[in-house]
């Protein structure tokens, strides 16, 4: 084993918690929203007029007035200040998939040349970073740089702390100079406030007191961790997320005694660590344990309104960085860091909550109630089958497709798993008979089943469902680990909004004929059932078979990112958007080319390193080693020894001169084909070209060095071994 290599396994196996350095568990409940600007800590410093305003303001949606910033901010600001911190800055979500900020301190030199803290309601509404520099999709050119980030009331402000100092964030959303959105909030509010108020008008129907519907989202977040010096070791690791390369462990995940197992101790000091952080910043982290693959673990928080939980997640993701580095841990948020081990995933357990506190996807105990269910339940389902190219465009990327259809998450063909309870139930409402004249609302359930009181979990799961109804809630399955959820919450929202529009406009031409209510509801959503009847799916979702069953009801299966992108700049998804003024012609298809371009760039990285590393460190230990067994040969010959007593070593150096020359050749070829592909002009076909002809590459080239691996000596190998990386002590 090389030196660099047995310094960074000593370190990572040695590693012992001093008990003087273990993380205390703080009381969740008196850390929690320390760091926030909270509603009630708003409460302590604005006046009692300015915070009436705010908080109906917030409640209902309506601009805040500049007269009740410039309080906010004066709150804000002796907030922050009270609290140590010496900077602020507006924070978004631009579409690079991470987080941004830029740093401005409260100071301000006077006229008299002294210094004060200053923070307006102009600094606290509206800044200005550069629009150019963050991907645009051609919406603004390089020379042209004005953009803005504004403030976004309903995601309160924050402090982040790190060992450098404290930082007070005003989550914002980001808009290029002519208005055009440049971030992932943006879009995601106008599809909130669509489906609040296309759930809210159906919601009518049961409950004229239904004022408001909010989006609910709780996202489990599954991530490996490996010691922080063998990441360093590892080039692939640092500029891809992934090892690029790498013979499975001879153990790996088969024995499955990793999931739900005890963590071990250094693992739980980092998630206590991270747990106390999160609690800090509002985030309601509940659940942590070991995931399936060896390192692999996961989080979990309670369900929050879903721009805040998305919100909470991108800070999640920032905190697992600074927190891991403290326990000489990386995280790694790729959705296939390893191969021959399972992925990550993000799962976005979605609901609807009226403002009476209703869950409408969960039954009731009355017909009425069950009706509302029926009529929410059905909808959703139908939207996923009129838009499941949308939605499995909204899970599409680079690293995604390492996971989708890998026997380990669900696959890309979008089905529905319901369970046999709910499945039964939609079956016998879609063949039940009813009176056309209905007098009274027992009449209305004759010969349908009475849809019993669901409890959490009634139905059994089916992890190879990408979109699954789990007991009052459906969830996305197929969001990858590193994804930022707005986006699949975005389409998710956008296409039940369009289903509960068009339900509206069904229900009422009924009405409006002299049918009644109840009837008119049942009606449509006995049609609605039939019509999206091939999206549901109760069985494997892994099986070939199913793949055929898909194909023959007129599913789709993309397997690819650059041809799942299609459907954003396709003629149905453009109405969509601008009916719903969630993004325009031209949003749409800014974000076509930056999801494109992001792909190709990400592909176009890994074939780099992947030519790089094989030409400096792995061909070159390889020769290495082929001639120390060129001398051994030499020296037994020398001895007068006969051939049968260095055959081996024969073999050895003619292998290794296979498989060496192999990935020589074919690195080189790769760079030519990546040559001919960064020719190409139009960025689709560029993508495919990446996808296609240089991305098939990577699993030879990966054969022939994962063989050389296992016969090269191991103290020449020039990177740590997945047996090294996969499991943490």
């Amino acid at each position: 084993m090389s030196n660099l290599r047995f310094e960074s396994v000593k370190a990572a196996s040695s590693r012992q918690i001093n008990p003087e350095e273990k993380v205390e568990t703080k009381k969740a409940t008196t850390i929690f929203g320390k760091n926030v600007f909270t509603i009630a800590k708003m409460k302590d410093y604005l006046p009692k007029t300015t915070y009436r305003e705010l908080t109906r303001a917030i409640g209902e949606g309506e601009q805040i007035t500049r007269e009740i910033a410039e309080h906010i901010s004066q709150a804000m600001k002796a907030w922050a200040l009270n609290n140590g911190v010496s900077h602020y800055t507006h924070w978004f979500q631009p579409l690079t998939g991470s987080t941004a900020e830029k740093h401005d301190a409260f100071f301000e030199p006077d006229e008299n040349g002294e210094a004060i803290e200053k923070f307006t309601a102009d600094a606290l509404v509206q800044q200005e970073p550069d629009a150019s520099s963050f991907p645009n999709g051609g919406i603004r050119n390089t020379f042209e740089a004005r953009g803005y980030t504004a403030w976004d009331p309903s995601s309160p402000a924050f402090i982040y702390e790190t060992g450098a100092g404290k930082t007070l964030c005003i989550p914002t959303v980001f808009v290029s100079y002519t208005g055009e959105s440049l971030d992932y909030k943006a879009p995601l509010l106008k599809a909130i406030n669509a489906v609040d108020k296309a759930a809210t008008d159906v919601a009518q129907y049961f409950d004229r007191s239904v004022t408001k519907v909010t989006a609910s989202l709780g996202i489990e977040q599954e991530y490996f961790l490996v010691d922080l010096s063998l990441y360093n070791a590892r080039p692939d690791l640092q500029l891809t997320g992934r090892t690029l390369f790498g013979h499975m462990s001879a153990k790996g995940q088969q024995l499955e005694d990793h999931y739900f197992g005890a963590i071990p101790e250094r693992v739980l000091a980092f998630m206590v660590d991270l747990e106390n952080e999160a609690l800090k910043l509002g985030i309601p982290l509940k659940t942590r344990h070991n995931e399936v693959a060896p390192s692999q673990f996961e989080c979990a928080p309670m369900y929050e309104e879903i721009n805040l939980a998305i919100d909470h997640n991108q800070l999640l993701m920032n905190l697992m960085e600074q927190v891991a580095i403290r326990h000489n841990f990386k995280v790694l948020l790729h959705e296939k860091p390893y191969s021959g081990v399972n992925g990550s995933g993000k799962h976005n357990n979605w609901s609807l909550i009226t403002n009476t506190g209703v869950n409408l996807l969960s039954p009731g105990k009355t017909p009425k109630n069950n009706l509302m269910f029926l009529t929410f339940f059905v909808n959703t389902i139908k939207a996923v089958y009129e838009h499941a190219d949308l939605l499995r465009a909204s899970i599409a990327s680079h690293s995604n497709d390492h996971r989708l259809g890998a026997n380990e998450a669900p696959p890309a063909i979008i089905s529905i798993f319901l369970g046999s309870q709910l499945d039964e139930l939609l079956e016998e409402v879609e063949s039940a008979r009813v009176a056309k004249k209905v007098k009274a609302e027992a009449n209305l359930w004759h010969g349908i089943p009475k849809i019993p009181e669901l409890k959490l979990d009634n139905t059994d799961r089916n992890r190879t469902s990408p979109f699954a109804f789990t007991g009052n809630k459906f969830e996305f399955r197929a969001v990858g680990s590193s994804a930022n959820s707005a986006l699949p919450m975005t389409i998710l929202n956008a296409i039940v909004a369009t289903q509960l529009i068009e339900f509206k406009i069904e229900v009422d031409k009924q009405i409006k004929k002299g049918t009644k209510k109840d009837l008119a509801l049942l009606n449509v959503i006995r049609k609605y059932i039939k019509d999206s009847k091939a999206i549901r799916f109760e069985g494997n979702g892994y099986s070939e078979e199913w793949e055929k069953e898909a194909e023959a009801r007129g599913l789709s299966n993309i397997k690819s990112t650059p041809k799942a992108l299609d459907v954003y700049v396709s003629e149905e998804s453009l109405e969509l958007f601008e009916k719903l003024g969630i993004y325009t012609k031209r949003e749409s298809e800014a974000r076509h080319e930056i999801l494109l371009e992001n792909f190709y760039k990400k592909l176009q990285i890994e074939a780099r390193v992947i030519g790089e590393v094989v030409n400096s460190q792995i061909a070159p230990a390889c020769f290495t080693y082929q001639n120390e067994l060129i001398t051994n040969v030499k020296g037994l010959k020398d001895l007068g020894l006969n051939k049968e007593s260095y055959s081996s070593q024969i073999n050895l150096v003619e292998r290794i001169s296979k498989h060496a020359n192999t990935i020589l050749e074919k690195a080189e070829e790769m760079r030519q084909e990546r040559k001919k592909a960064n020719s190409i002009e139009d960025l689709r076909e560029r993508s495919i070209a990446y996808d296609e002809i240089v991305k098939p590459y990577f699993d030879e080239i990966r054969y022939h060095v994962n063989k050389l691996e296992k016969i090269v000596d191991d103290s020449k190998w020039p990177l740590p071994k997945l047996r090294e990386l996969l499991f943490v002590h």
